[in-house]
């Protein structure tokens, strides 16, 4: 079930990665002034709320190629100015000149969903979706800003997208939906089934380093109605339901998700946006549905949904029908209303919480919400003892590592172990021995490893602050000592 880009799709992207590097370098031999920029500043800081100025100063770094600067500058300004479109468009931008393709589209895909939306912000969708494979969708995106306003088209980026500049019309254009989906024709037929994958978890519980919070309140969902099903029984208590992990990427919950079947022996179905999205009308319902099905056949079964905000997109001001459609089928099916979810356990996972729908947020639908932290040093070390079993090591002071990887995830602890067994690798293929990994190797690799989970509180703080109806992003302002 695993969607892939063709050779040719791969090829335009990457022609126009290429010709996005060449205007960014462009950008960089044309810099401004250093006394233009000085003066900026200077300006900025006495009138430090002027969104018009602010957005312009960045302009002019992006343009010297001072893209870590501006990108500061306007995520300053969204903080001072929360509800500037103006301010968030240009911090997409430069997401997009930087090439953070998904953090561009957290913002541009909210601002596009808006009525009377800005046509540049349809432009800027198209770029960052081209950037990020979606071919179809990208060209899509482009026509609806054309559309708007002619005076955006763009040679390079037509071409890139295998569209006539001159207009011409798209094969099957009148078949071709709001979100570039193909309507099928009265003599085409529906596309091959759908291929369900389902696995038996090879890990469990034990695999999980730390997160003894989160598996206690699976402990308490999942397993132990499974357990003791008369208990829950008697008090009328279903053997189903969801949990929502939210937090930052690279944290663990696709693993903790695979290790909750692995614990109750259960069939373990992985559910990706390229296993449901499909490019003809109704068709990503039926998938959606055939999943569920096939999950309510085999259970107990951990049906499990990674990036859940990509399927259960907010539907508030939503233009596109074929969206709101397929959330309302999410829906339903969460809700089992033409069948039972009796001992199917429902996980999902998302880095933007925000984008999700309220409606999932329901009672019987994802009624926990579990936010996903990194780890904590004791979780750290519990971590890397995990990565390290099984292979040649010394004696490691795994607490002393612990604390010298704060807010480090456990993707980047995995990066730490890989880094330092390419350093001895390295070290035994030069003096022909292999040497065991000592807590000096570890402490080496460390530094050469930056935190990924930064990036995530910066947006998530924004949010947390200033979109935190009935106090559902607390656990980030405590995480991070603001409550």
């Amino acid at each position: 079930m695993r969607g892939s880009c063709g050779t040719g799709m791969l090829n335009e992207v990457g022609r126009e990665n290429s010709r996005h590097n060449d205007a960014v370098q462009d950008r960089v031999m044309a810099k401004p002034n250093d006394a233009t920029i000085d003066s900026l500043r200077e300006a900025l800081a006495v009138s430090p709320d002027n969104v018009p100025l602010r957005v312009h100063v960045a302009k002019r770094l992006i343009a010297r190629g001072d893209l870590g600067e501006a990108e500061q500058l306007l995520r300053e300004g969204v903080v001072l100015a929360p509800a500037s479109d103006q301010m968030k468009l240009a911090l997409a931008g430069c997401f997009h000149d930087q090439g953070k393709v998904s953090q561009g589209l957290v913002i541009v895909e909210d601002l596009i969903a808006r009525p009377n939306a800005a046509s540049e912000a349809m432009l800027l969708h198209a770029r960052l979706l081209l950037a990020d494979g979606e071919h179809e969708r990208a060209a899509s995106a482009y026509r609806r800003a054309i559309d708007a306003d002619p005076q955006l088209a763009d040679e390079q980026l037509a071409d890139a997208l295998s569209i006539e500049p001159e207009g011409d019309e798209l094969p099957w254009d009148d078949d071709i939906d709001e979100q570039g989906r193909m309507r099928m024709r009265a003599d085409d037929g529906p596309p091959g089934g759908i291929e369900i994958e389902m696995e038996k978890s090879d890990v469990n519980f034990d695999s999980v380093g730390g997160m003894d919070s989160l598996k206690e309140e699976i402990r308490l969902k999942i397993i132990e109605p499974l357990n003791h099903p008369d208990i829950y029984a008697a008090y009328g208590k279903a053997i189903g339901g969801g949990i929502l992990m939210y937090g930052p990427p690279g944290c663990g919950k696709t693993h903790l998700a695979r290790a909750t079947a692995g614990q109750i022996d259960a069939g373990f179905i992985a559910v990706g946006i390229h296993d449901v999205l499909d490019m003809y009308i109704g068709n990503s319902e039926q998938k959606l549905h055939a999943l569920f099905e096939h999950a309510r056949r085999n259970s107990p079964c951990v049906l499990f949904f990674d990036e859940v905000d990509a399927l259960g997109a907010s539907r508030t001001d939503m233009k596109q029908s074929a969206g709101r459609h397929l959330i309302n089928q999410f829906l339903s099916e969460l809700d089992g209303v033409k069948s039972a979810n009796e001992g199917v356990l429902i996980l999902a996972a998302t880095n933007a919480p925000w984008n999700l729908d309220s409606a999932f947020r329901r009672p019987g639908r994802f009624d926990r919400i579990l936010f996903v932290p990194p780890p904590d040093a004791l979780a750290r070390s519990a971590i890397l003892e995990i990565l390290l079993d099984g292979k040649p090591t010394a004696v490691i002071d795994y607490d002393a590592i612990g604390k010298k990887t704060d807010h480090l995830s456990g993707a980047d602890l995995k990066a730490v172990v890989d880094v330092t067994i390419e350093a001895k690798l390295k070290d035994a293929m030069k003096h022909g021995t292999p040497t065991p990994i000592t807590t000096k190797d570890l402490v080496k690799a460390i530094k050469s490893v930056k935190p990924s989970t930064r990036e995530w509180f910066a947006s998530a703080r924004n949010y947390a602050l200033y979109a935190n109806a009935g106090g559902l992003y607390d656990d980030i302002l405590t995480y991070m000592k603001i409550k």
